[in-house]
């Protein structure tokens, strides 16, 4: 049975023992953070704040903070096992059999089921306020860190349309708080929400929900293509569709077991000066101006769950969302470059930092083509450093891929330097949105390539490998 809401997914976290309740008055000004910040380290359990200062709203913080938990929310033993599901549907071919084309049509009719249905009333408007009784001091949003000028909503899915296509976007764009009814809307420049803003010709509807199902909450992160359906890939996902109601006070439609649920508008040339803001980049994002969302109707179920998530120096949180996107589109980068065994976006880079990736190499100058099919794939064009190993390399092991970064690369001949597009948040390029990248061959090299005669590696042989393991307990080694 899919976790539908929120309060199933808390339910299910402390039948795991996986949720600490905080019953002490705890400051969403930067206590909570610094309590979060030791708990993620440390590798410990999500946290409900039940009396947050200043608010009657607890707040929910490090749900998706270690693998298990995201493996719990996704309902797998490994998120590779996600992957699966997905590569089930992207390596579909025309059925040759009987067999074949019933499991094709099984295929198709958990896509088509996938899509969001319209219900009629949601607990997500059991509680509606609108014009002046709007008060985001409701809500126990948190200042995150020292040098932040307000809070932000961190954890938020945004939704808009396009205003030609009427395609809906679902992304997780931060939101700083200026007073009881606005924010700005942090839509960075390669963001389909920011396209979407800018292909109006005025103002824009938006909406936006907080305190979803753990699958939805995630998909307003995926980077999927501008038409592909976010709340339709947390259907599939899921194994239940998202069900929407409409909006009380917009013409966009909003997950029905939403917690709780901020309507508005953005007109096209209000801006302001959003920021500065302690970023997954272990830096602060300096102030930029960025649109105004002004809250039309702040709609709550009863005793509504405000969730939260504190981004810094990694690792953080979000880590696991990163990973979970690394492991759920590997079978999407497959489909686009086939050679590729496996990739790693490791967290101490940030993820747009550096890629790590093996590769079944076919002919001379094979590494270079994979890197730059990743400069010109999607969000992973941002990409910074691409390190390209063999596929017998396990990229997850980063001791392994340092060791044949070293023995393998000659830097006169297996460096590639270029540049493109980066990260929005990346401070050190010397213009923003545009600069270096790195690129590193770290395979074993062909004579073609320039090598000379490319020596043996240092291997036992499995004789005795296998007579090791029969005898293992008489040499009393433990």
């Amino acid at each position: 049975m899919a976790v539908r809401d929120l309060r199933d997914w808390i339910a299910l976290l402390e039948r795991e023992g996986e949720l600490s309740r905080v019953s002490a008055e705890v400051d969403p000004d930067l206590e909570i953070t610094e309590i979060v910040d030791r708990t993620v380290k440390a590798g410990g359990p999500a946290l409900l704040f039940e009396r947050p200062k200043g608010s009657e709203r607890p707040l929910l913080i490090n749900q998706f903070g270690t693998e298990r938990r995201m493996c719990l929310a996704f309902g797998v033993e490994r998120l590779d096992d996600v992957a699966k599901r997905v590569a089930d549907v992207l390596e579909m071919q025309p059925p040759s059999g009987l067999m074949e084309k019933v499991r094709g049509l099984q295929k198709l009719k958990s896509i088509a089921d996938s899509r969001p249905k319209t219900v009629g009333k949601g607990a997500c408007q059991e509680i509606v306020l609108r014009g002046d009784d709007v008060d985001l001091g409701l809500l126990p949003i948190q200042r995150c860190w020292p040098g932040d000028p307000a809070p932000f909503i961190t954890l938020p899915a945004v939704i808009t349309h396009d205003p030609h296509t009427g395609g809906r976007n679902v992304g997780m764009y931060r939101m700083q708080v200026i007073d009881r009814s606005t924010t700005f809307m942090h839509w960075q420049i390669h963001k389909d929400g920011r396209a979407d803003y800018l292909a109006t010709d005025g103002r824009i509807e938006v909406a936006v929900a907080l305190g979803l199902d753990p699958i939805t909450a995630y998909s307003a992160s995926a980077p999927l293509p501008k038409h592909v359906d976010e709340l339709m890939l947390a259907g599939f996902l899921r194994g239940d569709p998202v069900e929407l109601v409409k909006g009380v006070s917009v013409a966009v439609e909003v997950p029905a077991r939403a917690e709780i649920v901020l309507e508005g508008y953005i007109e096209k040339d209000e801006v302001g000066q959003e920021g500065p803001f302690g970023d997954h980049t272990g830096y602060y994002t300096a102030a930029e101006p960025f649109p105004v969302f002004h809250v039309t109707a702040l709609t709550m179920r009863r005793d509504a769950i405000y969730p939260s998530i504190v981004v810094g120096k990694p690792p953080q949180e979000d880590a696991w969302l990163g990973k979970a996107t690394e492991r759920i589109f590997l079978p999407a980068v497959r489909a686009t470059v086939p050679e590729i065994v496996d990739y790693d976006l490791p967290v101490a880079g940030a993820f747009h930092n550096c890629c790590i990736v093996s590769i079944r190499k076919q002919f001379p100058g094979h590494a270079r083509k994979v890197m730059f099919a990743i400069w010109g794939l999607g969000m992973l064009s941002l990409t910074k450093c691409v390190v390209v190993v063999d596929e017998h390399v396990d990229v997850h092991d980063y001791a392994e891929v340092l060791f044949y970064a070293g023995a393998n690369v000659d830097p006169k001949r297996d460096v590639v330097l270029g540049e493109g597009p980066l990260d929005h948040l990346d401070h050190a390029p010397e213009r923003q949105f545009v600069g270096g990248k790195l690129g590193i061959d770290a395979t074993a090299k062909w004579p073609e390539e320039g090598a000379r005669p490319w020596p043996d590696e240092i291997e036992m042989s499995p004789e005795v490998k296998e007579l090791v393991t029969r005898r293992w307990d008489e040499y009393g080694l433990g």
